[in-house]
């Protein structure tokens, strides 16, 4: 779904509607197309993950992601996340692109996180080797108790303090399964 010709289209800028509603995400477009901070390109993505049917918070997402693409002339892809190729279903992935279909949108590009599973390994390497990252072995009840509350800070997880090396064996670990 495209917006129509604008005079600014026209002239081979995006469009820059300012009499409609704004929310923080429309006001950061409109300040980096002011400052040609990406050219003038505007792209969005929705990455639902293919587990299951989309309920309104999603038809939520879609509209703002595509919407926001095409009021300012964009594009947006449509990335499944699907970060658990083996317990996700064709069916599910079926449904999503023909519920973004029925809301009137179309994607520009059809792309599965799976496809980058090695590269994003490779930043997640990085990542463990700079000391930005490590392995953590709290069950999910634990980090909940550790994660704090609005009132509350959380506390670190005993886990972080790992060195580098241990971090990078317990991943490689991880990955070889």
């Amino acid at each position: 779904m495209k917006t129509s010709d604008t005079e600014a289209e026209k002239a081979g800028e995006n469009a820059v509607p300012e009499s409609r509603p704004s929310n923080f995400i429309r006001d950061i477009i409109l300040d980096d197309l002011k400052t040609n901070k990406f050219g003038g390109r505007v792209q969005t993505r929705f990455p639902p993950e293919p587990n299951g049917y989309l309920h309104i918070g999603h038809a939520k997402a879609i509209c703002l992601d595509f919407g926001l693409a095409d009021e300012f002339g964009g594009h947006t892809n449509l990335r499944f996340d699907d970060t658990n190729p083996e317990k996700e279903e064709t069916e599910y992935v079926e449904s999503i692109k023909a519920d973004v279909k029925w809301l009137g949108f179309h994607w520009d590009g059809l792309f599965y996180a799976s496809d980058y599973f090695d590269q994003l390994y490779e930043w997640a390497v990085k990542l463990v080797s700079d000391g930005k990252a490590y392995v953590d072995d709290l069950s999910a009840e634990e980090i909940r108790k550790y994660r704090g509350t609005l009132t509350e800070p959380g506390k670190d997880s005993p886990y972080r303090n790992r060195t580098m090396e241990e971090n990078l064996d317990l991943f490689q670990r991880m990955k070889a399964g």
